[in-house]
């Protein structure tokens, strides 16, 4: 695979990479650019303002070009009424997906996003890029907005899902969707940093058959995979507000159906990386 051009490239990442001021560094960067009332109501020069800044001033953990066209054009085949991602950041992302959801024809974009700081730098830009109709951002940890969402019957389905948020919440949201009915035949997953930092945990049961998911739920051994791995994002987080508290009992469908394959790309800084799609084709 050939190198990400050097013109795309972010700054380098470091020790600590985010949630140190540079998300407001960010707005103050944006906002205050002399072309600030050409780049209101464009995602485009609101996702380009951005990108200048992780490429000039300091590292953002965004998506970035490469991966996300995996995504859009992903979206563009789907054709998703109700996208949800898991982990929203600074909002590049669902600056980007929901501009593509809404050319597909799209009804609402939900961003979950754990920290209020951030979400409200959502907020800002996604209102910035004219997408405020669109783009509804959540605030709280994943699970429990999850929750709130089905039960307020706000969301009765996914039709596709930006997985991106804690790397060991994957599963276990994924089966939480399973287990309420939003994710379901049909249903389509992207799941970023499956390889930086990677995710043997989620591969392993987007990969598994229903039998081997099964044997799974009951405490049996699947695949022989190393489950463990390192996440850097992860340990910054766990610094700040302690480990997030994951049911690991949740079994979700163990019926469903799912193909699921490797795309690979870049993370924006030139990291080797790879997005997992999967697709749910049926249900046992």
């Amino acid at each position: 695979m050939a190198e990400l051009e050097s013109s795309k490239k972010y700054q380098a990442k470091q020790e600590v990479f985010f949630d140190d001021g540079r998300e407001i560094e960010l707005l103050h960067f944006v906002y205050g650019k002399p072309n600030i009332e050409e780049i209101r109501g464009s995602p485009e020069k609101v996702l380009a303002a951005i990108d200048e800044y992780a490429r000039t001033q300091k590292y953002l953990m965004n998506v970035g070009e490469d991966k996300g066209r995996i995504v859009t054009d992903l979206i563009a085949e789907v054709k998703p009424q109700v996208m949800v991602e898991l982990g929203g950041y600074i909002g590049y992302s669902c600056i980007l997906f929901g501009e593509a959801v809404r050319k597909a024809g799209g009804k609402k974009y939900f961003s979950l996003e754990r920290n209020p700081e951030f979400a409200a730098v959502i907020a800002s830009l996604v209102d910035l890029a004219g997408l405020s109709d669109l783009v509804k951002v959540i605030v709280g940890s994943s699970d429990v907005a999850i929750k709130r969402l089905h039960a307020n019957g706000t969301v009765q389905r996914i039709d596709m899902m930006f997985l991106d948020h804690y790397k060991p919440a994957y599963t276990t949201d994924l089966k939480l969707c399973e287990e309420l009915g939003l994710v379901g035949p049909g249903s389509v997953l992207a799941a970023d940093n499956v390889i930086a930092p990677g995710n043997p945990p989620y591969l392993e049961y987007v990969r598994s058959t229903c039998e081997q998911k099964r044997s799974a739920s009951k405490g049996e051994s699947v695949n022989g995979v190393d489950k463990r791995f390192e996440d850097r994002t992860s340990k910054q987080y766990a610094k700040r507000e302690g480990d997030a508290k994951l049911d690991e009992t949740r079994v979700g469908n163990p019926n469903l159906i799912y193909e699921s394959k490797l795309v690979k790309s870049f993370e924006p800084e030139g990291v080797p990386d790879a997005v997992e799609i999967t697709r749910c084709v049926g249900e046992e």
